[in-house]
């Protein structure tokens, strides 16, 4: 049975999330779902928070030139600054509900994969970017003059798509992927360990994690998957993240279930099916326990807001 929690398209994030008229229509040009640039400030005036649990189909790349952004990236609690960037990849969950960050200006990217392969992108060099797939740390913290190349570049960039859209697309593609090489340059991995196949293993497990979850919640299953022992997953997964493999699961599951009760008039019961969980009361318990309310009590809040 396929899940039915949702990824939201550009279009659908945009009547959900973002208020209509002419502003919203000169910030995101035709084809924005396959590229947008706007200033942090100016998309500000047009959004409609809170942004509850959600998961967008493409890159986000959020480059601060002021103030400060707090919000959540998959599990990771996010607070960015200036000369900052905070990467949401694409398929990843996030949610902002912080009013704290009024002084926040800067750039705000979104862009698909499809759009950057052609003349000057292709498929090998996004894999070289680790910052956009879900296991990555959304927070790159340049040094000044990286910072400075990057302002530049994000200039460039919202220049040529304010004034033409897509019609120099080379343009963009251009100055976009050399502020992706300069981020790449400075990208620290959430980890420090120098030990590589542990990590590869951590990350190869946190893929298959998010792409097994509604289906697989025991690390048995997903050691079997890795032709690894469990105790050997566990070891490695603990030693790069500080977290065990069923910490990350738990903590999974609980962020689809809380795009669910977000997105979806499913019953308690009927969003605990929908991810694997065939107990309701272990649902709630477990739920609970990450979220410190039930899952009822957290609709309400969402209806509420």
């Amino acid at each position: 049975m396929k899940s039915k929690v949702k990824s939201l398209n550009p279009d659908q994030f945009l009547e959900e999330f973002m208020v209509s008229g002419s502003k919203r229509d000169e910030i995101f040009k035709p084809d924005f779902g396959r590229f947008y640039i706007a200033r942090m400030e100016d998309l500000r005036k047009i959004s409609k928070p809170p942004v509850p649990p959600v998961r967008a189909e493409t890159h986000t790349v959020l480059f601060l030139t002021k103030g400060v952004l707090i919000m959540k990236v998959g599990l990771t609690p996010v607070k960015a600054s200036k000369n900052e960037c905070v990467i949401i990849p694409a398929g990843q969950v996030f949610s902002h509900a912080q009013e704290e960050d009024e002084s926040a200006h800067g750039f705000i990217c979104g862009f698909s994969n499809d759009f950057l392969i052609g003349l000057v992108g292709n498929s090998e060099l996004l894999k070289r970017f680790e910052f956009l797939s879900v296991w990555g740390n959304p927070v790159l913290r340049p040094e000044e003059k990286i910072a400075e190349f990057l302002n530049q570049s994000f200039q460039r960039i919202l220049y040529e798509y304010s004034q033409n859209g897509l019609e120099n697309k080379l343009i963009i593609k251009s100055h976009l992927i050399a502020a992706l090489c300069d981020l790449n340059a400075i990208y620290q991995p959430l980890s420090n360990s120098k030990n590589h196949t542990a990590i590869e293993l951590a990350n190869k497990f946190k893929e298959l994690l998010h792409r097994n979850l509604r289906s697989k919640h025991k690390v048995s299953e997903y050691a079997s998957m890795l032709c690894v022992s469990p105790n050997h997953l566990n070891k490695s997964v603990k030693l790069i993240t500080g977290k065990t493999p069923s910490e990350w699961i738990s903590e999974r599951l609980v962020i689809e279930a809380k795009i669910l009760l977000y997105q979806s008039g499913q019953s308690i019961g009927e969003i605990a099916t929908e991810i694997g969980i065939n107990d309701q009361s272990y649902f709630s318990r477990l739920f609970k326990k990450h979220e410190g309310i039930s899952p009822l009590a957290y609709r309400r809040t969402i209806e509420s807001s």
